[in-house]
């Protein structure tokens, strides 16, 4: 597996921020918005493909960035209950209200929003930690999360 560096966790912050954008907010209508989660709910499987396909790659980035298991947890939870809402509108007779309830339920933008919070509370150092101890770097590295109040965890994206 190739190294990670601090660019590609930004581009997975940034790619993470367009998918936000793109299923819940393609069209803003003051503070709400309707995305393609919504829009593609009314057309009978296809809206099931692409909130089931994004929650899959939204918890593929999470695995990129090594998110912390209470973030997986708390995406999961969303994912999995806006994806239950798109496909319950599978079912015949039942498909107006998930097509609805999906449009308030913006499951997409707050799981996207928790890994790029969980992003933003890490300390990212392009190196392993065998080598940040042996150094002594690795000391230097808790005094920032000590003195950081934002920063929750260290992540050495070279182990």
């Amino acid at each position: 597996m190739a190294r990670r560096t601090i660019g590609d966790i930004e581009k997975i912050w940034s790619n993470v921020e367009g998918v936000k954008k793109l299923s819940d907010r393609v069209v803003g209508l003051g503070p709400f918005g309707i995305g393609l989660d919504g829009l593609l709910t009314w057309i009978p499987v296809v809206g099931t493909a692409y909130s089931v396909g994004t929650a899959g790659w939204l918890l593929l980035q999470a695995a990129r960035v090594r998110a912390s298991p209470g973030t997986v947890v708390r995406m999961l939870g969303y994912l999995g209950l806006d994806s239950a809402i798109t496909a319950v509108g599978e079912v015949p007779f039942l498909d107006f209200v998930p097509s609805v309830a999906d449009i308030l339920v913006r499951g997409h933008l707050m799981a996207a929003k928790a890994l790029q919070r969980d992003i933003e509370s890490t300390h990212w150092v392009e190196a392993s930690e065998r080598d940040a101890r042996a150094s002594g770097e690795h000391e230097r590295h808790l005094a920032t999360l000590r003195n950081e109040p934002k920063l929750r965890r260290i992540v050495y994206l070279h182990d």
